[in-house]
């Protein structure tokens, strides 16, 4: 577990993760399933986040960030580690007691086509949350929707419609509504603009930080374009093969990236300006990503690491505090 300093743990964290791990077995048969092997989706991973603040999580695909927000809101139950909300542990709550708890906590999907019910209307979508938890149903059901729709740039009148007769970029602000209905704290964003025109993805991202100031949210926010994290976010972690490798401020992390892996896929990003862009070097990496099933020894990133060493493939670094929050996962800095 990384040491947290006493400014972080001073400030007014709202959820904090410690050794958080995703495990999915891996079984053989058709009648008599036996587990064969383990999938380490997300492999032991430890971050905090301030009320208000926006904490980006990037990797590239398949490194377990997704299911970094599906086991932080209980929808996987984690197969090791603990999730605390306000200081409770959401691992340990089942029941009314975690639903209670969901009422505070809510996501927005990737995909805006896919996660909205196309046989509901879009008064019905964003109503749900309201009648599940008992907020309002009837007229006051109705208003509050018409708010919300209001609230996210959208029509209020288009309540009786469905999913189909939007664009993609009106479905994801409906999806935002939804999210809204129920006055949450936190909100997990899973790639809310990769599934979006580019023309469009400036408003939504627009919309989540008007959002956020309005009504004091905390976000999650997980994505691999870093130019969109670096615009949104207050601090950033960066995730390799379901491991944490990188965590800081925004700013630091940009000017000055300490793990080989956040080295590199920040000089893949382009820079708008011709001359810097034809004297910088790219770092381009070797081989592919192993598989989450067998990960490597030691080290997840030493398989492709351009500055790996011996202890690399032996031991696996400690996630630590290297001073200001700037908290790495490797050897070059002990």
């Amino acid at each position: 577990m990384a040491e947290m300093n006493s400014s972080a743990r001073n400030g007014d964290i709202l959820l904090r993760v410690e050794g958080l791990k995703m495990h999915f077995p891996i079984t053989q048969g058709i009648i008599l399933q036996r587990q064969v092997g383990t999938i380490k989706a997300v492999d032991g991973i430890d971050f905090y986040i301030r009320r208000g603040e926006t904490l980006g999580l990037v990797g590239e695909s398949g490194c377990g960030k997704s299911t970094t927000g599906r086991a932080i809101l209980q929808l996987y139950r984690p197969t090791a580690g603990h999730v605390y909300f306000e200081g409770q542990d959401l691992t340990q709550m089942k029941g009314e007691q975690l639903r209670q708890q969901r009422r505070k906590m809510q996501m927005i999907f990737q995909d805006p086509y896919a996660s909205l019910n196309p046989r509901m209307t879009v008064g019905n979508i964003i109503g749900e949350p309201l009648e599940v938890h008992n907020i309002a149903r009837g007229k006051e059901k109705r208003d509050r929707v018409m708010e919300l729709l209001q609230v996210v740039g959208l029509n209020p009148y288009f309540i009786n419609r469905y999913p189909h007769e939007f664009s993609g970029g009106q479905r994801q602000r409906i999806g935002i509504a939804r999210a809204l209905a129920v006055n949450p704290d936190f909100i997990v964003c899973d790639e809310p603009i990769s599934a979006l025109d580019v023309s469009i993805q400036a408003q939504i991202i627009n919309l989540l930080e008007e959002l956020q100031e309005k009504f004091g949210l905390t976000y999650l926010f997980i994505a691999h374009d870093l130019s969109v994290v670096r615009h949104i976010s207050n601090r950033v972690a960066v995730m390799y093969l379901g491991k944490i490798v990188e965590m800081t401020d925004r700013d630091t992390l940009y000017e000055n990236p300490l793990h080989p892996y956040t080295q590199a896929l920040l000089s893949a990003v382009p820079i708008p300006d011709p001359e810097i862009e034809a004297k910088r070097q790219r770092i381009i990496l070797e081989g592919d990503v192993p598989s989450p099933a067998n990960p490597p020894k030691g080290c997840n990133f030493c398989t492709r690491c351009p500055r790996v060493m011996d202890i690399c493939k032996e031991e696996e670094p400690p996630f630590k505090d290297l001073g200001n929050e700037h908290y790495v996962a490797c050897f070059l800095y002990d």
